[in-house]
């Protein structure tokens, strides 16, 4: 299988098609595509998604990929490979976090994301805007960055397992999902919070989390906080004390205790 690789930290593509060239392929960076026209087939790691023009994906470097076109589509494409870099803009924390959560939890969005349609007006301007910072990459990457981040606010508040529902399944999927997503505020992970969240008591979760996973809910909790430290760490673009006051820590020996 071919794998494309890309070396700069952005690149836009926006181009129309009545046919695909691309053989399936992954990559070594993440892509973002918005079908502004359009409509076929995307097939990712084997399965096949129907597309429309308003439709949105967003696909990372263990996923494989092509597209089968039906009628003529035109695709926007925002790729970067380096999703720490720019984690310091002016405001640009909160968005960021929403950023890192879809990253996290692709595969509950692999057939793209269901918009309101106020959203879908939203983003497709913001693709537009996108589309016109494409002529300098380079000059402009601050400013594509924050439609980025943008972007992945609008579509972490549509996903299903984050909308309010009174009758919330108890899917395992949906516990990951908000586990990923409050993994930086420590009170929303006490179990009698999670429970709560789920319509659970606290005594029962953490049983039916490990029957369900093999491993406890303390355990989940910590491994995955771990992983995100561990890629802070490694992208070196973060202290220490920065990373204990992202994750609700108490001090710098409490980020060390965690990844020791």
């Amino acid at each position: 299988m071919k794998r494309y690789h890309q070396y700069q930290p952005l690149l836009i593509s926006d181009f129309e098609v009545d046919e695909w060239h691309h053989p399936v392929h992954s990559h070594n960076h993440y892509e973002l595509i918005y079908i502004k026209k359009g409509r076929g087939t995307h097939t990712i790691n084997q399965v096949p998604y129907p597309y429309k023009a308003g439709n949105v994906f967003l696909l990372g470097p263990d996923d494989e990929h092509y597209f089968q076109i039906t009628a003529a589509t035109r695709f926007i494409y925002l790729k970067f490979n380096d999703p720490y870099k720019y984690k310091d803009l002016s405001g640009a924390g909160y968005s960021w976090q929403k950023l890192e959560y879809l990253i996290k939890s692709r595969e509950t969005h692999a057939a793209g994301f269901a918009l309101t349609s106020a959203d879908q007006l939203i983003t497709s301007q913001l693709f537009q805007v996108v589309a016109a910072l494409k002529e300098d990459t380079n000059h402009n990457e601050p400013l594509i960055w924050l439609q980025l981040l943008a972007i992945a606010t609008v579509l972490q508040r549509n996903m299903p397992e984050l909308r309010t529902d009174t009758n919330r399944s108890r899917d395992m999927q949906a516990v990951f999902c908000y586990l990923h997503k409050h993994i930086y505020t420590p009170e929303h992970l006490r179990a009698t919070a999670i429970a709560a969240n789920f319509n659970m008591t606290a005594d029962y979760i953490g049983p039916w989390f490990k029957r369900n996973t093999g491993i406890t809910l303390r355990e989940y909790i910590h491994d995955y906080r771990k992983v995100l430290i561990n890629q802070r760490i490694a992208s070196r673009q973060y202290s220490l004390k920065e990373i204990a006051a992202e994750f609700g820590l108490t001090d710098e020996s409490h980020v060390k205790k965690i990844v020791a």
